[in-house]
């Protein structure tokens, strides 16, 4: 088993029951799932569990199985990144100055 931090395998627990519920509402068998995922059933208990030993790949087929795919690529995104943010803003400048023109005359 890999050790992960507390919030880190509730999250993926709550990732597994999450799809759990979403594959009932749409009356989608585990058998299904499976084929229309390309996973085994196995598997797909697996994912439900929130087992972390399982392939992101395998999460993301079932998100697309269940048309939830498109939601992957804003899990990082930077608008929801705001420690990075604010990290990156304390680098910036506090003041920007104009180049000087040393040959301001020359150029007109």
């Amino acid at each position: 088993m890999i050790n992960l931090p507390i919030p880190v395998i509730k999250a993926l627990r709550k990732l597994g029951q999450d799809i759990n519920d979403a594959r009932r509402r749409r009356r989608v068998t585990i058998e299904l799932m499976a084929e229309r995922a390309g996973l085994s059933r196995a598997t797909i208990g697996k994912i439900e569990k929130g087992d972390p030993t399982t392939s992101m790949g395998g999460y993301a087929s079932v998100l697309f199985v269940l048309g939830m795919h498109a939601r992957l690529s804003d899990v990082v995104d930077s608008v929801h990144d705001l420690i990075g943010r604010r990290l990156e803003d304390e680098k910036l400048p506090q003041r920007i100055r104009m180049p000087n023109r040393k040959n301001k005359g020359n150029n007109e």
